[in-house]
């Protein structure tokens, strides 16, 4: 008996200890977030304080901490914050979200002292610069995984006080659901959300890839293509690169090859995660202004792979319209291989000038992605892979369920993502809406949309050349609403001093849009043209180019054009079209065709006419697009671009006159030489006529007459100054991406960014050709020696412009100056 007391007493005690102990247990948790921007911080270590219990916030913000031990408060820190400090009630169950305030710029972060020897830091660092090929995906035979993306963009920083303004009533709404309780939040407008799932496959040997995008969810716009970019194939950050593409700039990796050379690197801690030991080390640019990263990264032990990466843009990174960048990344070892298990970049663009620091309205956007049923070393089979079909988006993926979303979402939605979805769908029912909508189309491609019809280019409308005197112009196209397969378009014009119309129509129409496009259209016109421009260089009829000549346009030639053609798209980045094309060239304002007969006397010419056929071909492998109705936009390639043409006359046919064969081969490709050099574009072209031709069917070199830059022109060319029926041509374009200015401290702020150019063009006509119509006394060949021109400018003014002193180094003789100056409107990051 007296044994059992004493067990039971025991029990007693035992069982008061642990209630004690239960009624004593603390939990904290939370979302760790940057006060301004509001995104989640992944990585921040968050302690009781006086005590040994801690977490550190997950990829997505998230903390929690279980403890019985007894601290009166929690404190988060975090390399580049201000540390933050709450206080805690004991014993309960609480929420305790922590924003995190960024130093304040100017401010500088403690650095470390380092004694004399070796920087600590640099030991893990070169460690991980050694088991690079080990850890980098790359050397897998093959892997697979499934991806989730989802992207979001959002008008941002829209000051408080323009809820009262009449324009922003009718979106009032919006800022009536920005969360009270946080005074210092600024509302956004959500412009629109795209989520996609796609399942990714990677063959070593040979090297295949393929995505098929299974789900894709767009709101915001009617634009399926989207999809297409928005998969693992596109945007996707590799640390392991020694070089990694950021808007089009060349970053240096933080373990690329001579990191220590470009960076400066701190050892701040050792800890666990997910049971891996691992060295945090924190980096940043060793000098201001150079494309480099700052940031975090953690670097597990034996393995040397990276566990946990967090870098983003300086502030003083010489990048346009990028307030703030960062990439956070999170990897999982598999068969000694670090792969990618969530990966997140987020993106605040401001269009400012430059100049002023002043907080303004601008977008935000933010992708994040996660993969799962990540298998490596065993690749598919080859027949799997389509050469050149590298991204599918199945038929049923913009038709998924919100069934099928809530079940396949790695993440489902927050209660933010899911209230922006809503907020879209209203914004787009609203008329405020579609005025911006219109507003932004007509500055961008020209034309203003009225139901069925657009009208424009609105550029395009008045302008003036010595011939016509002030030309008027009225044209357009039916619109995405009247068909989403075929598109018809046509103008009229009238200048005042010839008193003569101009004209044209046409029509396109899609054969299929599956797999690849096929389209075929027609088009007649009968109006003015500069033969030979170039295709970037200004119309006649442009606008902008009536203020800008730098001579009277009055070499102009009338051309009534019947054309024919097939398009033929057999896998992305290769494309054929076969054309026919019957053409009337009458000389206007003076100018005359004529030769010289066996006696030595002038014959005219009334007119010159020729038909047809061509075949063109071009090839960009593995080119990223951003389609419309009918036209696409290139994302690049990061291959060579080669195009091939093959002309052949129809003598007799339509009238054509005349019998030849013309071949043209181009070639541009781009090479990058570093974060430091900069990169140079180049492009190849030659081209050879087989046949007698008069002039105006030769190769007319493309002159520039105006003071607008143009980059597809000889600049200190004239029109109709040099011909040739064989060329070749070599093209240079060094951008060194501010290298010099970025260390002249007056210049620095500025970001101005330096560049030169070179153009050869060697040429010359058989005398059978130079026979066959006398050529005007403009016009040139170059038998004697090639065009040179050079230049050196300074691009990136105010964001937006550029400005290029050339320099004629060859046919001086044949013009006023060899020097001048041309200005262009450029925008890029």
């Amino acid at each position: 008996m007296q044994r059992m007391n004493r067990a039971f007493l025991i029990l007693l005690l035992l069982a008061a200890g642990v209630n004690n102990s239960i009624a004593q247990q603390t939990v904290i948790s939370g979302k760790v977030f940057d006060a301004k921007t509001k995104e989640p911080l992944p990585f921040v270590n968050v302690v009781l304080k006086g005590t040994t219990s801690g977490a550190t916030s997950d990829f997505d913000g998230n903390y929690q901490i279980n403890t019985a031990q007894k601290g009166d408060s929690i404190i988060a820190s975090y390399v580049g914050y201000k540390k933050f400090s709450a206080p805690v009630k004991r014993g309960v169950t609480q929420t305790i979200n922590v924003p995190m305030e960024l130093f304040e710029e100017g401010v500088s972060l403690t650095e470390v002292v380092i004694n004399p020897g070796e920087n600590p830091a640099h030991k893990y660092i070169r460690a991980a610069i050694a088991h690079k090929d080990q850890n980098n995906k790359r050397k897998l035979s093959g892997y697979e995984y499934e991806v989730y993306n989802k992207l979001e963009f959002d008008l941002n920083n829209i000051p408080k006080n323009l809820k009262d303004k009449k324009a922003f009533k009718p979106v009032k709404f919006i800022f009536n659901n920005v969360d009270s309780s946080n005074s210092s939040e600024k509302p956004f407008l959500p412009l629109f959300m795209v989520e996609t799932l796609s399942e990714f496959s990677f063959r070593d040997d040979p090297k295949l890839k393929k995505e098929v995008i299974k789900a894709s969810k767009i709101t915001g716009f009617e634009n399926a293509s989207v999809s297409q970019v928005m998969g693992d194939m596109y945007q996707n950050v590799n640390i392991y690169d020694n070089d990694i593409i950021v808007f089009g700039k060349n970053f240096k990796s933080p373990i690329c090859d001579n990191a220590i050379f470009n960076y400066k690197f701190y050892l701040e801690d050792s800890l666990y995660i997910d049971g891996k030991w691992c060295y945090h080390i924190r980096f940043k640019p060793r000098r201001k202004q150079e494309l480099l990263f700052s940031g975090n990264l953690w670097i597990a032990d034996t393995t040397f792979g990276i566990k946990r990466l967090e870098m983003s843009i300086p502030d003083d990174a010489n990048i346009n319209f990028i307030t703030a960048a960062s990439i956070i990344q999170e990897f999982y070892n598999i068969d000694s291989t670090w792969m990618l298990s969530k990966d997140r970049l987020v993106i605040d663009f401001k269009p400012d000038i430059g100049l002023s620091k002043k907080e303004g309205v601008g977008i935000y956007g933010r992708k994040t992605t996660s993969y799962k049923n990540i298998i490596v070393n065993r690749p598919k089979p080859p027949e799997y892979f389509t050469f050149g079909d590298n991204i599918t988006v199945q038929d049923s993926a913009t038709k998924r369920t919100d069934e099928y979303w809530n079940q396949m979402r790695h993440d489902s939605l927050t209660a933010n993502e899911q209230k922006i979805y809503k907020m879209i769908d209203t914004i787009q029912s609203l008329p405020i809406y579609k005025t911006w909508v219109d507003v932004i189309s007509v500055l961008v491609a020209g034309y203003k949309t009225f139901g069925n019809f657009e009208i424009g280019p609105y550029f395009n409308l008045m302008s003036y050349n010595q011939l016509e005197g002030p030309r008027f112009r009225f044209g357009g196209r039916t619109s995405s609403k009247f068909s989403r397969w075929y598109e018809l378009s046509g103008y009229v014009a009238y200048g005042t001093r010839d008193e003569k119309w101009k004209y044209s129509a046409g029509f396109k129409t899609f054969l299929s849009k599956k797999p690849y496009r096929q389209l075929i259209g027609m088009n007649y016109k009968s109006d003015l043209e500069i033969l030979g421009q170039s295709q970037n260089g200004f119309s006649q009829d442009n606008f902008f180019a009536s203020f800008f000549r730098r001579t009277p346009l009055n070499s102009l030639t009338r051309v009534e054009q019947t054309q024919l053609w097939y398009d033929h798209e057999w896998f992305q980045g290769f494309a054929n079209r076969v054309t026919f094309v019957n053409r009337k060239l009458t000389p206007v304002g003076g100018f005359q065709y004529d030769y010289t007969d066996a006696e030595g006397d002038t014959a005219l010419v009334p007119f010159i006419r020729t038909s047809e056929i061509r075949f063109s071909t071009r090839f960009a492998f593995d080119e990223k697009y951003i389609s419309g109705d009918f036209t696409r936009t290139s994302l690049g390639t990061k291959y060579p671009i080669l195009q091939l043409t093959y002309i052949k006359s129809l003598k007799q046919i339509y009238e054509g006159q005349y019998d030849y064969h013309k071949v043209v081969l181009n070639l541009n490709d781009r090479i990058r030489f570093g974060q430091l050099l900069g990169y140079t574009d180049y492009t190849i072209e030659g081209g050879k006529i087989w046949g007698t031709v008069p002039y105006p069917l030769m190769e007319l070199h493309g002159g520039n007459q105006t003071y607008i830059y143009d980059f597809m022109s000889y600049n200190m060319m004239n029109y109709y100054e040099f011909a040739s029926d064989q060329y070749a041509s070599f093209w240079m374009f060094h951008h060194f991406e501010g290298l010099f200015f970025n260390k002249i401290p007056l210049l620095k702020r500025l970001k101005w960014r330096e560049v030169v150019t070179y153009k050869i063009l060697f040429g010359s006509v058989s005398d059978k050709n130079q026979r066959e119509l006398n050529f005007p006394g403009t016009l040139h060949t170059l038998n004697v020696r090639p065009y040179q021109e050079v230049s050196a400018g300074i691009e990136n003014i105010f964001r937006f412009f550029r400005v290029d002193a050339f320099w004629r180094l060859t046919y001086k003789e044949q013009v006023k100056s060899p020097f001048g100056i041309r200005a262009g409107f450029q925008m890029s990051f």
